[in-house]
């Protein structure tokens, strides 16, 4: 039976994470008289006041996630920020403040970014935002970091979550998406194996985490930000789940820019791994208990999809 963590458990952990991001930033040199927590969920973003810096601290992470693993992901985060910012791209980059590289403190990762002031007087248009997410695959051809094919679908953490279910899904679901991830992982995890099935779909560093949902709106315009799973593919993947009208709206943003409308079949392919990849998080409930509420419209939808195959 799962065990999950208790509302005291999370604040205790959110706790933690904000006191070792302020003893990191005033090791680092940063004046801080205090961290306040702007944001939590799967990380706990604090602003460490009065310096215009903000940490990012993971909390809930894959049970397959080892610090080496962590601070690889973050610091590719830090590198490709850093390079879209020097090309003029509207990035939220690493903080000029702190070395661009992640800090180890009491257990936590950490990454450091410039307080960014939001706009908050209108609601997230994702129709624009598809259109500028083109914008972002535009500026990322050129990127000369080396990247992993696909890390960000995580295959060995899928596969090893979907064993942790047992509790948290039906049998028939579970039974389902095993199914469809003997399909699907080696698509994934296999460069060649996805150019033979989908032959002439070029594949080019991508956010690797649905940038539509993670523009930030600044009151200087609109900024990229989290770059945490980062990664090369189809631009497809960074669409997945979204739907014909903002589907249509990426394809407007790709003809502005030049670049190929979204291919109908790699769409399918990339939703149908984006729904397992829901399902296996499931296994992380026991970090953020909301989870399970959260991700209950995705997994009904899925039930409602075709088998892939």
């Amino acid at each position: 039976m799962t065990a999950f963590a208790t509302p005291e458990d999370i604040a205790r952990r959110t706790a933690a994470a904000t006191e070792a991001a302020v003893a990191a930033g005033r090791e680092l040199g940063l004046e801080i008289t205090e961290g306040r927590v702007l944001y939590e969920l799967f990380s706990v973003v604090v602003h460490l006041a009065p310096s215009p810096v903000v940490a990012r601290v993971p909390t809930v992470l894959p049970h397959t996630t080892t610090p080496e693993s962590l601070q690889k992901r973050q610091q590719q985060e830090l590198d490709v920020a850093q390079w879209l910012y020097d090309q003029g791209t509207p990035v939220i980059p690493p903080s000029p403040l702190v070395p661009r590289e992640p800090v180890r403190r009491n257990g936590f990762s950490i990454t450091f970014w410039p307080f960014t002031d939001e706009d908050k007087s209108s609601e997230p248009d994702y129709a624009r935002n598809c259109e500028l997410t083109a914008d972002l695959h535009r500026a990322l051809r050129d990127y000369p970091g080396e990247l992993g094919f696909l890390s960000s679908a995580e295959p060995e953490f899928v596969r090893e979550g979907l064993d942790r279910l047992a509790d948290l899904v039906t049998p028939e679901d579970l039974a389902r998406a095993r199914r469809e991830w003997e399909v699907l992982e080696p698509l994934v995890g296999d460069e060649a194996a996805f150019r033979a099935r989908f032959p002439g779909i070029e594949l080019q560093p991508i956010h690797g985490d649905s940038p539509p949902a993670n523009i930030f709106a600044s009151t200087n315009g609109p900024l990229f930000s989290d770059f945490e799973l980062v990664t090369r593919g189809p631009v497809e993947w960074d669409l997945g789940g979204l739907g014909l009208e903002l589907e249509a709206a990426y394809d407007r943003g790709a003809r502005a820019n030049g670049l190929r409308e979204l291919d109908r079949e790699v769409l399918r392919f990339v939703n149908a791994v984006g729904a397992i990849r829901v399902l296996a998080y499931l296994s992380c409930a026991d970090q953020l208990p909301a989870m399970v509420d959260f991700m209950k419209p995705f997994i009904d939808q899925w039930r409602d999809t075709d088998v892939y195959a």
